[in-house]
């Protein structure tokens, strides 16, 4: 089961169907997607995309979180096998441009990465990265994740950033955990 994380000023629930139209609404924000490749400006696509990664069963303990402050969604956070297959895990945030630059991808992402390496107790944990992409670049690196080469993405390279256990800045973002 996935677990609920509580932060400071954020709750990171695993995301349901009723989060739907706030993702599509956050994906239709050209520069929120600027760096991913995906079916944003088909609208009937776009939609179905979403709902499936919503429905998709995930090992336990990983899938999507909805990311939201007292005031509502403002993005998300995933811990799933990459690109749905593996071997590898990604861990990977997406927020809506009016939560940019207030800390929370880096305060949402800190507890699912400690889930992943302590409860979960992976070997490892990737982030596939454009480097034009300075902001997730900075998050990365704020969660202590290790850039280790560079890996294809959508017909370009990308940075493929890596965690493991023990290799995290401790303190700063811990949250609390609450299964549900």
């Amino acid at each position: 089961m996935q677990p609920v994380f509580r932060t400071a000023r954020l709750t990171l629930a695993p995301r349901r169907m009723a989060d739907l139209a706030a993702c599509l609404a956050m994906d239709r924000d050209p520069e929120v997607t600027r760096f991913v490749t995906g079916p944003w400006a088909d609208p009937v696509a776009h939609r179905a995309f979403v709902a499936a990664r919503i429905r998709h069963r995930y090992p336990p303990g990983m899938g999507y979180w909805s990311v939201c402050t007292p005031a509502g969604f403002v993005g998300w956070i995933l811990l799933t096998p990459d690109d749905l297959a593996g071997p590898e895990v990604e861990i990977g945030w997406r927020f809506l441009r009016a939560a940019w630059g207030q800390g929370f991808a880096t305060e949402a992402a800190r507890p699912v990465l400690d889930h992943a390496l302590g409860t979960l107790g992976l070997a490892e944990v990737v982030a596939d990265i454009d480097p034009a992409n300075m902001a997730s670049v900075r998050v990365a690196a704020k969660l202590g994740l290790r850039a280790g080469g560079s890996v294809p993405y959508a017909g370009r390279m990308v940075t493929r950033y890596v965690a493991r256990p023990g290799g995290a800045p401790a303190g700063a973002g811990h949250a609390a955990v609450h299964r549900s």
